[in-house]
């Protein structure tokens, strides 16, 4: 059986679950870590330090939070709202005691991908500091091309890397996500110059459904879509990532059924990656 102790579930992924019924569920079945998003935080009465408290009281690291970014705007008084918004959610990462901030940057679909990546690239430099002085990291994760409209300007591991290199900062890294970058094929070398240079931050698991239903509620659990996770997997472990693996899954299908067999389910998959 496979070690489930460097799995990671987000906690959107069992959505109908508040943050502690999930916890106790990830830890009795022996997975090892959660990914806390926002709004599971938010509905936790005790606050955001108290619930950190509380997963680490179960047994469950905390691994990321979910998310930070939208950094593009046409007004800069927008712009500058949007880095006062982060340096929040940094705050909340920081006290809930998670080490990374997961980061969707944003695009306007009024202006150019260009320029929507120049003010990303200002807005997480205007950024990065508050997160350093916090103890928590920023982790762009790269979406896939058919958001590039409006959530992200963002959308291969290449554009990633290349505004970490310009902001320079050691907190500033990626988070790699197969079902935005399964399709690219510079893939494999594209995880490897992000590992030699540390800047491999995280690493996202799922599967893209031939023909989802829908385009962000329709994932699919490892092995029942068209992604090779195992083969991205072993490039990422062959860098010598320590990392966990998260599942992030978005699915109105699996939401709406019983979430202890939905758990069993992703379980189930993630011990027969290879």
């Amino acid at each position: 059986m496979t070690d489930l102790s460097k799995l990671c579930i987000h906690s959107i992924t069992t959505k109908p679950w508040g943050l502690r019924e999930a916890a106790i569920k990830y830890s009795a079945a022996g997975i090892g870590g959660i990914s806390v998003w926002q709004d599971a935080a938010a509905a936790y009465d005790d606050g955001y330090r108290a619930a950190g408290n509380m997963l680490r009281n179960e047994g469950i690291e905390v691994v990321s939070y979910v998310r930070g970014g939208f950094f593009t705007a046409l007004a800069g008084a927008e712009r500058s709202k949007a880095i006062d918004e982060n340096k929040r959610i940094i705050d909340e990462a920081a006290e809930i005691g998670a080490p990374l901030v997961v980061l969707v940057c944003g695009a306007t679909p009024e202006q150019s991908l260009f320029e929507s990546r120049k003010q990303i690239t200002e807005g997480i430099a205007a950024s990065i500091e508050h997160a350093a002085a916090a103890g928590v990291k920023l982790g762009i994760e790269p979406l896939h091309p058919m958001y590039a409209d409006s959530r992200s300007a963002v959308n291969t591991m290449s554009q990633a890397g290349g505004i970490c290199d310009e902001v320079g900062h050691p907190n500033l890294g990626i988070t790699a996500d197969v079902f935005h970058i399964w399709w690219d094929d510079h893939l494999e070398e594209e995880i490897k110059i992000a590992a030699a240079k540390n800047q491999l931050f995280s690493f996202h698991i799922c599967d893209w459904k031939n023909l989802p239903e829908d385009m962000l509620n329709d994932r699919g659990i490892m092995g029942e879509g068209v992604i090779d996770v195992s083969g991205i997997r072993r490039w990422v472990r062959d860098t010598g990532f320590p990392g966990y693996d998260e599942v992030e899954i978005f699915s109105n299908k699996y939401w709406a059924m019983d979430q202890d067999e939905y758990l069993k389910r992703i379980i189930e998959a993630y011990q027969a990656l290879t």
